[in-house]
């Protein structure tokens, strides 16, 4: 059921196939002299190899490019975005000549580099070298998962839900150590459903890659437990492109499910142009008109013409879409026989398709009783446990923190390629949920963006705040993709103590709110991290959960005159915690994570002098921002100038809540080693520093 469309056929690679690679090659040259800028030489020279995958291996459909039982293609250089375009192009996805007219220019479908969610067949954004490589990993890794939800007993081959991972990948993106990091991984899992090939041009923008890349990366590959194969298109008979020596080496790959696969092909860069063929030149710019027109000339193309493409090419490789019918059609039989012998997962697999939660999900989330001190990551942990029992799809783990994050699904198998019972975590499977990422943490990132864009599996990934700085290009993407991944990230401040300023997270939280499209979340208390699991489960788009390692008190809602649960005060963002006494608040105390705390005692101070306090605990930025004008101001009434923010974090992102007469209660230099309750005092983030601002503020607020 899962084999390409040529696996059992004679392998034939017509005078119409060649001129379609020509045709390709002409597009892309003609596509960046058009614009006047991109990199025509790498979409050139892999203009047989893309038109192999989607005409002859790619299992894809492209009147359906969501169907589940597809191939997943990914452009690692997505700096060669014309590379995929041409072939959704040709294939029928959607995109026309004047698609490719239209490269790099305001509104097009054609985007410098590829954009998931922007134009049609595009799996996801890559641009950021080895983030694609890295991406196509989760896939892999979320296929096998995704296969031991809903058909684990099937023999190889033969689920609906076996499907491969493609790749294109190039000097630069294994010169990125991402995917140093998670290549590793993926052959420590053994993914047999993934499949390499590597464009091995020896050109990046400043020349040739001897000036800083001399390895041997078959040899790496072999390291790490890769099957790696070598396919030479340089020869002592000079260049030639024996395409059906690729297509054995794809099949090889194909067949290999006990490992992933490389396939390592010696290119030349921006083939067959004639004087800047080989060169860094052919890669980052347009080739001129004279070298376009030559090229032509060479490919038996009109010189005078632009964007040319032959009667016969087009219905030939739009031959794609019959051939994708008929897959999907074939595959559709084995997949109804499927939902016919598994009523239950089939409706699982309905649910979790559409991202659904099932009823009642969240009536068994843990709620904690008011004046407990709790850590939020123990809070976290207990909430794992609650949605795990309840979400089959929900899986993750941490980057070799387990035990610090708190991340571990108590009675899950780790998700290893063999069976193993016992051990530390309780077992493996390959269909474990617990995932061990090991010290990894870019990779981690990256890979959790490609189990999200796989779909179909909701997962999540921890480590130390402090490291959020080495997922930072992940998490970019991740919102840059609204893709839906949840980031468990424990020991959020100085509050984690004698690490020292090394581990204590100063800058980040104003760093990570800084990220368009991302949502920064570091809860009070207990129940509103428990609350903060539940908004990110309900809402699509990546979630970073800030949490403490020390134990910070429970909030009792009832006896502060909060306006709202937990639950519903998260979900918007920020909410009163504690309300005024005695008459309309004067000052306003604002907080997140365990500096809430902080502003809750230094109200207890205030309105014993007969100040009227409120604190608003402001858990999340984003979700406040996305509220009504009418709940915003009725949370931070424009008409109370005095105001205070606490946070164990640099000030830069609360001066828009503070005001011209607003204070802030912040570290502003890097932390030290020390029991985190000395830290807090020397560094004065204190109840009495928070009073002394709120005074400081009135002060300046009736001036």
């Amino acid at each position: 059921m899962s084999e390409p469309p040529v696996s059992n056929s004679v392998f034939s690679w017509t005078d119409l196939d060649r001129k379609t690679v020509d045709t390709v090659r002409v597009l892309a040259a003609d596509s960046v002299q058009k614009v006047g800028n991109g990199h025509p030489g790498t979409a050139m020279s892999l203009a047989p190899v893309a038109t192999l995958l989607f005409q002859k291996h790619l299992r894809h459909d492209p009147s359906d490019p969501k169907w589940v039982g597809r191939d997943r293609f990914v452009l690692s250089p997505g700096h060669s975005s014309l590379t995929l375009y041409i072939q959704l192009f040709l294939s029928g996805y959607g995109l026309e000549l004047a698609d490719l007219q239209a490269f790099r220019t305001w509104g097009s479908l054609t985007p410098g580099h590829p954009e998931h969610g922007h134009t049609t067949g595009v799996e996801t954004t890559t641009g950021p070298l080895g983030q694609g490589l890295a991406n196509a990993v989760g896939m892999a890794m979320a296929a096998r998962y995704e296969r031991g939800l809903f058909d684990a007993d099937a023999a190889p081959g033969e689920s609906p839900f076996d499907h491969t991972i493609y790749a294109i990948a190039s000097d630069g993106d294994l010169e990125e150590g991402v995917t140093s990091e998670a290549s590793s991984i993926a052959g420590t899992q053994k993914l047999g459903n993934l499949v390499v090939i590597y464009d091995d041009n020896h050109i990046s923008i400043e020349g040739d890659t001897k000036i800083a890349f001399t390895e041997d990366v078959i040899k790496r590959y072999e390291a790490y437990g890769w099957h790696t194969q070598v396919v030479e298109w340089t020869t002592p008979n000079g260049y030639v492109e024996d395409v059906e020596a690729l297509h054995k080496a794809i099949l090889a790959a194909e067949q290999e499910t006990d490992r992933p696969s490389i396939i390592r092909l010696r290119t030349i860069i921006g083939w067959p142009a004639p004087k800047l063929q080989g060169t860094e030149k052919a890669h980052g710019s347009a080739l001129g008109a004279d070298e376009v027109a030559a090229t032509k000339v060479i490919l038996g193309f009109d010189p005078e013409k632009t964007f040319e493409v032959p009667e016969a090419v087009l219905p030939h490789a739009r031959e794609a879409v019959a051939r994708g019918a008929a897959a999907h059609t074939a595959w559709n039989e084995g997949y109804e026989a499927w939902r016919a012998a598994n009523p239950q997962r089939a409706a699982d697999f309905d649910r979790i398709q559409a991202r659904a939660l099932p009823a009642g999900w969240d009536e068994k989330l843990p709620v904690f009783p008011a004046g407990k001190d709790v850590a939020t990551r123990k809070a976290s942990e207990a909430a794992i446990q609650a949605i795990a029992e309840q979400l089959p799809e929900f899986w993750g783990g941490s980057a070799d923190l387990a035990g610090s994050n708190n991340t571990t699904i108590k009675g899950g198998l780790s998700f290893l390629p063999y069976y193993e019972e016992g051990g530390e975590f309780g077992g493996s499977s390959p269909y474990g949920r617990i995932l061990h990422f090991g010290i990894r943490e870019h990779a981690m990132g990256s890979i959790l963006n490609g189990i999200a864009l796989h779909g179909n599996t909701r997962a999540f990934g921890g480590t130390f705040l402090q490291f959020a700085d080495y997922m930072r290009p992940a998490v970019r993407l991740a919102a840059m993709m609204n893709a839906p991944v949840t980031y468990v990230w424990t020991h959020d401040s100085i509050g984690l103590g004698e690490d020292g300023p090394t581990h204590q997270p100063v800058e980040h939280y104003a760093a990570l709110r800084a990220i368009p499209g991302f949502d920064f979340v570091r809860p009070a208390d207990a129940n509103e991290t428990v609350a903060a699991w539940k908004a990110a489960l309900e809402q699509h788009g990546p979630v970073g959960l800030a949490l403490t390692r020390q134990n910070v008190p429970t909030f009792d809602h009832d006896a502060l005159g909060s306006a709202l649960s937990a639950f519903e005060g998260v979900k918007r963002g920020g909410y009163v915690l504690a309300e005024a006494t005695g008459g309309a608040p004067k000052v306003i105390l604002i907080g997140s994570g365990s500096e809430v705390q902080l502003a809750v005692d230094a109200r207890e101070r205030l309105e014993a002098d007969g100040i009227p306090t409120r604190v608003v605990s402001m858990p999340c930025f984003e979700w406040f921002d996305g509220q009504e004008a009418e709940y915003r101001e009725s949370v931070l009434p424009a008409a109370v100038k005095a105001r205070v923010a606490v946070e164990a974090g640099i000030a830069q992102s609360w001066y828009r809540f503070t005001g011209d007469n607003g204070r802030i209660v912040s570290l502003e230099h890097f932390g030290a080693s020390a029991d985190y309750k000395k830290l807090y005092s020397e560094f004065g983030i204190t109840a009495e520093a928070v009073e002394a601002a709120a005074r400081e503020s009135l002060e300046s607020a009736e001036a």
